[in-house]
């Protein structure tokens, strides 16, 4: 990794820089492209833009793949010519040129991968803010972008998406026929496949960054009903953070041609849309919110933005990066009928190397059919997830959460078992393990008209005045500084390291 960094740093300094720009403030200040795969047919040409600029931008890139239907590229229109709009802003730009599938999409997506990989190594040297690094795509590379934001490994998963007329099925009844030759070759009358690398089939619960998508209602050759819309329908009800411009013409492929009538339009709301984007700050603390549909935000509309884990962002400001791997109708024992540790999001958060955790589950444990064997390896079930969590290299802060109170048996869950089963495992373990307990459930028991001013009508999930009193109630816990047991107990684990 070093070795990388300091290759990427010498190209950096001595590869051809581009001119300095004339105007209010400097542009485009270096310009270099890189190898970007073992055969040297895919590259990386990056725009960075100059320290002044940067510092309107928080240090924010964006990795762009032109479109081409996956046979060839449309490297200027839809590449190289937005490098100055981007550096304008102090945004860092990059245009990737990756390798046409022939049926293989490993080839395409391995690029992608490796070029966010390399904006990510190469952070310090570029000025580049790690958690801020965007992807931005047209037709199939609109297509290819979608792939990365809802597949990638979570160290190259980007931050925020921007989609201009994308492909985005892989059913060529629906989309361009071209695109799901070049992507899926002859496996392409797979269905299983086609829903696979269809993006709006691919949308999993918080786990698809910010994303807006830019086309034309008169797109011919992309319809945007069977790709656009239903891809920010898909998003829309997954509750991401997702936005949509449709313009009345322009048909397909215009890109940051001037003759697009609505070019200088779409220019000002991409800029809005960027600039109310708030990304954490480079050095910001990775806070992983692990729990059931509470924390995932069941009854919550557009839980991205008005779920608990959202508001304990918010609360907790830029200084923090706030993620929310919640699954509804999980359990924390691994013998029950869901449980968490199975999830992909579990593997998501583990990939994602969380600093702080918050870990609260155990309310659907109380089902009768779970607790039958939840209540002997609840204990074990709590030390498994431990253990992996600091198996980690970042060696978290773990703080493990009561359920909340719950009024109705509604699914079979019993407030009986969570106050005599549940909870009184859970401070004993923490105990045991040096851990931090917060005690959620007595600290929303004491709310006065808890029920009926906090709770969804189902008795159980919080409302949004619910999820603002768990963030605000979560936040003062991070807040507070860790005991003096576990900072002790992570410093002896890092010597045994």
């Amino acid at each position: 990794m070093l070795k990388r960094i300091l290759l990427l740093a010498l190209l950096s300094n001595i590869l051809p820089i581009g001119e300095m720009m004339s105007g209010s403030y400097a542009q485009t200040v270096r310009k270099f492209t890189l190898k970007n795969s073992a055969d040297g047919q895919s590259e990386l040409t990056v725009y960075l833009p100059s320290e002044e600029a940067l510092a309107k931008s928080n240090g924010r890139f964006i990795v762009d793949c032109p479109g081409g239907g996956y046979t060839h590229l449309a490297m200027d229109h839809e590449g190289h010519d937005w490098a100055e709009f981007y550096n304008n802003q102090g945004i860092g730009f990059a245009v990737l040129k990756y390798r046409m599938p022939n049926g293989d999409r490993n080839i395409p997506l391995s690029d992608a991968y490796n070029a966010i990989r390399t904006v990510r190594d190469s952070a310090s040297v570029w000025h580049v803010n790690p958690k801020n690094v965007g992807i931005q795509g047209f037709s199939a590379g609109g297509h290819l972008a979608s792939a990365v934001s809802t597949h990638a490994p979570m160290s190259v998963r980007p931050d925020f998406s921007i989609l201009f007329y994308p492909v985005i099925s892989m059913n060529e009844r629906q989309t361009h026929r071209g695109s799901c030759i070049g992507f899926l070759g002859d496996n392409r009358n797979d269905e299983k496949l086609q829903k696979q690398w269809s993006s709006d089939k691919a949308v999993k619960r918080h786990m698809v960054p910010p994303t807006i998508l830019i086309f034309s209602n008169d797109d011919k050759t992309v319809q945007p009903a069977t790709n656009a819309v239903a891809y920010y329908s898909s998003l829309r009800g997954a509750g991401a953070n997702c936005s949509m411009i449709c313009y009345p013409t322009g048909g397909h492929g215009w890109g940051f041609r001037s003759n697009f009538k609505y070019h200088e339009l779409m220019k000002t709301e991409l800029t809005q849309w960027l600039n109310d984007l708030k990304m954490p700050t480079e050095n910001a603390v990775k806070v992983a919110c692990v729990g059931n549909s509470i924390t995932d935000g069941h009854g919550i509309d557009v839980s991205d933005l008005y779920g608990y884990p959202a508001r304990l962002g918010k609360n907790l400001g830029l200084n923090y990066a706030v993620k929310n791997f919640g699954v509804s109708g999980r359990t924390l024992s691994n013998s029950g009928d869901h449980a968490y540790q199975k999830e992909e999001a579990w593997k998501r958060c583990l990939e994602w190397q969380p600093e702080v955790v918050v870990i609260k589950l155990g309310t659907n444990d109380t089902k009768t059919h779970n607790w039958k064997t939840a209540e002997g390896d609840l204990k074990s079930s709590m030390k498994t997830m431990i253990d992996s969590l600091r198996a980690l290299p970042t060696n978290p802060r773990i703080i493990v959460a009561a359920p909340i109170p719950s009024f109705k048996n509604v699914w079979d869950i019993r407030d009986s078992v969570t106050v005599n089963g549940v909870i009184p495992q859970i401070p004993e373990f923490v105990k045991e393990e040096n851990l931090e307990y917060l005690d959620l459930y007595n600290a929303t028991n004491s709310i006065e008209n808890l029920q009926k001013e906090y709770l969804l009508r189902d008795g159980v999930h919080p409302n949004e005045k619910g999820c603002q009193k768990i963030a605000d109630l979560v936040a003062e816990k991070i807040k507070s500084p860790a005991p003096k047991n576990q900072i002790r107990e992570k410093k002896i684990r890092k010597r045994k390291k």
